[in-house]
This record gives C-alpha cells, structure tokens and sequence, in this order.
C-alpha cells in the first residue's frame, strides 16, 4: 500500500489534480448481471455460428502488421478467388457500388443503398461490423431489413460442403471475414438482387470484397483516408490511401469523398487515370452545403441541410436538394450525404433510374444504430438512466472524436456533459481525449471502461490504461481535473462532485457501474440545466449498451 500511496502522490503532482486518487471498491451493489455484449442469434443459426466461431476472427485477434497491403505480407486475395470459383462466381450476377476509406464508409453505404430503395431497386448491402447480430451485415430487397435467420441458415447448410472443402484445400487459411463475405455474394445472387452496395473491410486492394470484376462496379467510392489501422495498411499516409485505392477498376468510374489533404487527393486521382477511371470529387470548393438548423423528426434530433454542388474539377455535376431533414448528425453526415448523392447521380448517367425525390427520401430515411443515435425513453430506462438524455456514437480515431464533438457542441451547446468511454487496445487513447479536452465544451465526468472487443477481451483496453491516456490528455490541453478515482466506494460522496469545478475522471470495469455513476456527476452537476451522457469510444461498447436498452 506504501508503494500505491507514492504513485498516486506522484500522480497527484505531476497532473495538478485538486483532489487525490482514491483506491475503492464498488461504489453500490449492482445486479449480477452484467450488461449484455450481444443478443442470442435464433436456435436456427448456430450451425452458422459454431462454424465461423471456428474461423480464425481478425476483429478479434487484430490485424497482422501490412496485411491490408498489395505486398506480399498482404492478405491472400487468391484464396478468396479461389473460394468464389467453387460458389460459382455468384459476386459476377449482379452490378456493386464497393466503398472504401478510413470513415464514412457505413454511413455512405446506408444513403447509397436507401436513394436506391426509394428509387424501386432490390438492393443487397453488405457492410460491418454488426451491433447485435452477424445477419444485420447484409440487408436484403427494397425494405433493407436483415437477412433471416431461416434465409441465411437455409443457404449455409446448402454451401457447407463446399465451404468444407474450400477450408481444407486452403489449409485452413480462410478467415471468418472471407467467408462471411462470400455467403453474403451468394446470398445476393440467390435472392436476385438489382445492385449490391459493398463496404470493405479493411483497405481495399486485399480485402475480401475485392474480388468484383471490372465489368460488375457500377462506381467506386473512397469516402476518407485517415490513420486508423496505420500498421496494417503500411505504416503511413500514404500506404493507406494507396491500400484503398484498390477497389479502382479499370474504366468504372470513381466517387471521391474527402477532404483530402493535397498529396492524398493526388495519390487517388494519379491511380485513376492510370486505370482510365472518371473521377467525381464529392468535396468541392465549389460546392455550397450546409446544415441550416436543428429541427426535430418524432422527438428525434435531425439537421435541416441544403445539398447543393457545382462540382467544376474533373466530371463536371450539378444538382440542387432543399430543406433535406438528416438524421444522421454533424458536418461529417452531410458529407457523407453528399458522396452518397454523387454516387446515385454516377449511376444515373448509367442509366439507372433515380428520381431527385427518391434521393431525398433516401437521404432522410437513412438512420445507422450507434452513429449519433439518441436513445429512446425507455431504452434509457432500461439502462437505468431514466429520464437522461443518452447519444451513442461509435467514434474511435481523433477524427471521428472531432466530428462528435461538433455535433455535440452543434446540438446540445449548453449542455453539461459527462462521457462513458470504451476503447480497443489498438487506437490512439489520448489522440481520441485531446480532442473532447479541446473542444470547448465543459467535461464534467468522463467514466473510463471496458467491454469486449468482437466477444473477446484480448483486444479490450483497461480502464486503467485509459485513464493514463486521458491523465496526459488532460495535461497537454490545460484541463482541470477535480477528482480520479480508480473503481467505486460506498465512501463515494456527490457532495463533493457538485461543488468541485473541474473534469471528474472515474476508471471503473464494469459497464454498468459505470453508467450508473455517470448518471449521478450529471445529476449532481447539471442543476436545473441541461445535461447529456455520450457514450462513445467504439462501437463495441454502443454494442453493449444498445443490447441492454432492447432487452
């Protein structure tokens, strides 16, 4: 204990905190329970699910260093060629947007696939990684509901054999990505899809989804490129632009996203014109826009936009959209919005049938769980933070922390704020805190804590070692911490959260524990005011919460 009590001593010092590091137990005693990770798949698939729980699961494990590269200690696309021959090619029957990039990617393919929904198509969208259940990755016809558990067993038990023999001649190299990837190509062809819209998974030249011919991509779409997965995908910039840059294909056309900075923007289009690829640049200079005001749709906060572009630089488009209602949040989501118009106004030059309403029902139908989603009155409940004002948001990199900060800052600007934050082992802690330190709004709390990552605690960061990331964050950017405490104690006193000034850092394993005391700082802190829990740091702990919200 002497040697803890010289630590937090030091800690004390070096971090000017008003208060000391306390060493608790358990603030109260909590249900036995513990906040659910996932929701039970039906009985009828867990001969799917006992099968890719047998796959080696880089969501998991995390990805080897330069695997997403075209090198050779790249991913064995060959393999996935190999595996698609055996199932016929099912991924050659229909036409596919195939989206890439570092954010974004989710979030486009949901507007994508809805502007076609409205437009009348049958579409197919596979994207990842999934909330509550593996069958939310592919959405299926001109609803985009999930696949079924009985559609998707019923075309599992069909192709297991072949699937058995595919494994056993790569040696069992094939990973559960790949495979899921290939059911879900079978599975569009089978239901007889118009057009898939295809996320990738990780980069782009060597991911799974890459195997679509040339003459099958209707457009391709790079959304951003950012840091994440920086040792996968080569170790720069540069490697990671280079990395998604092949989904290109020879002669189809290519949506940009952005911004990019300069040399990114030049990477892309160099690759494109060496693949004679058009090039619509969806973030223009240009182009005028913008979010008007925040309204609300059934009590549910939305952004009044005007989607307007005069896109001058390489394939010239013009299109005008007024008083677009978004769910979907934040400066990002409208560019998102923005890329996803581009990409249907691509297709419609080919010939595809995209009416100007259908693009704005589309726009305004598309909601994504954990992308500044609102909880409901009674998921609140459920979560037993009735009566509190709880936004989900999957941000995991600095920059999906600035862009959450934004939209926090443009919805709720007078708002305490308390943060329950989870992380994978693998991102930038205190690149993601800096960001929340910097952003001008008062932190109250922030309750650092832990879930599993993909089912498994081997990529899950300690609430411990986050609070060290947000210790630093916080002396990097000025910010006053008033208290620290590392787990809960009954001694815990809300007295002193509501008359101390300063951010409250609370590093406490358990979930549940952890929303429970953020819910009383803000209680405590916010007065007659307004206040808002955040939930945030991956979608893993989005994840988590959304499970026990929905019982």
């Amino acid at each position: 204990m002497k040697s803890l009590n010289l630590i937090h001593k030091s800690l004390n010092q070096q971090f000017h905190i008003r208060t000391p590091i306390s060493i608790f137990p358990e603030l109260c005693r909590i249900s036995s329970r513990a906040m659910a990770t996932s929701v039970a798949e039906p009985q009828e698939m867990r001969e799917v699910m006992e099968y890719l729980e047998n796959l080696k699961n880089y969501e998991k494990l995390g990805v080897p260093r330069n695997a997403g590269t075209d090198s050779d200690d790249g991913f064995d696309l060959g393999r996935m060629r190999r595996l698609m021959d055996r199932l016929g090619n099912p991924q050659s029957k229909y036409k596919a947007v195939h989206i890439a990039g570092t954010k974004g990617k989710g979030s486009t393919a949901a507007f994508v696939s809805n502007i076609l929904r409205e437009a009348g198509y049958s579409v197919g969208c596979y994207t990842s990684p999934h909330f509550r259940s593996i069958r939310e990755r592919m959405s299926l016809g001109r609803d985009g509901d999930p696949v079924s558990a009985n559609v998707l067993s019923s075309l599992f038990n069909r192709i297991k054999k072949t699937l058995d023999e595919a494994v056993e001649a790569e040696h069992g190299h094939l990973s559960h990505f790949e495979v899921l990837t290939a059911i879900a190509f079978k599975l569009f062809a089978d239901q007889s899809v118009d057009i898939a819209v295809i996320e990738a998974g990780l980069g782009g030249a060597r991911d799974a989804t890459n195997v679509i011919c040339p003459s099958g991509i209707a457009a391709s779409v790079i959304t951003t490129i950012g840091k994440e997965h920086l040792a996968a995908l080569g170790g720069s910039l540069e490697s990671i632009a280079a990395a998604k840059c092949g989904i290109i294909k020879h002669g189809r056309p290519v949506i940009a996203g952005g911004p990019f900075l300069p040399h990114i923007k030049r990477i892309i289009h160099d690759k494109a014109s060496l693949m004679s690829a058009p090039v619509i640049s969806a973030y223009s200079s240009s182009n005028r826009s913008s979010i008007k005001y925040i309204d609300t749709v059934k009590r549910i906060p939305c952004q009044c936009c005007d989607v307007v572009l005069q896109i001058e630089e390489d394939v010239p488009l013009t299109f005008a959209l007024s008083d677009v209602k978004l769910l979907m949040l934040g400066d990002h989501q409208l560019q998102n919005a923005v890329t996803a118009v581009c990409t249907a106004l691509c297709l419609r030059d080919q010939g595809w049938t995209i009416p100007d309403k259908s693009i704005h029902a589309g726009l305004e139908r598309t909601q994504l769980l954990g992308r500044s989603q609102f909880l409901t009155p009674g998921q609140a409940q459920a979560v037993g933070l009735p009566g509190s004002v709880i936004l989900l948001d999957g941000a995991h990199t600095s920059e999906s922390a600035k862009a959450l900060v934004r939209t926090i800052g443009m919805t709720y600007p007078k708002a305490k704020l308390v943060l329950v934050v989870a992380m994978a082992s693998d991102k930038d802690h205190a690149g993601f805190a800096k960001e929340f330190f910097s952003g001008g709004q008062q932190l109250e709390a922030v309750c650092l804590t832990e879930v599993d990552v993909a089912g498994d605690k081997y990529r899950t960061a300690s609430a411990s070692m986050l609070k060290v990331s947000w210790l630093n964050a916080s002396k990097e950017q000025g910010a006053v911490i008033a208290h620290v405490f590392q787990g809960l104690t009954n001694g815990w006193s809300l007295e002193s959260a509501r008359e101390s000034n300063g951010t409250i850092l609370v590093a406490e394993s358990s979930l549940t524990s952890s929303l429970r005391i953020a819910g009383q700082i803000l209680d405590a802190r916010r007065g007659d005011g307004q206040g808002i829990i955040v939930i945030t740091g991956s979608l893993h702990i989005v994840s988590s919460v959304l499970s026990s919200a929905d019982g």
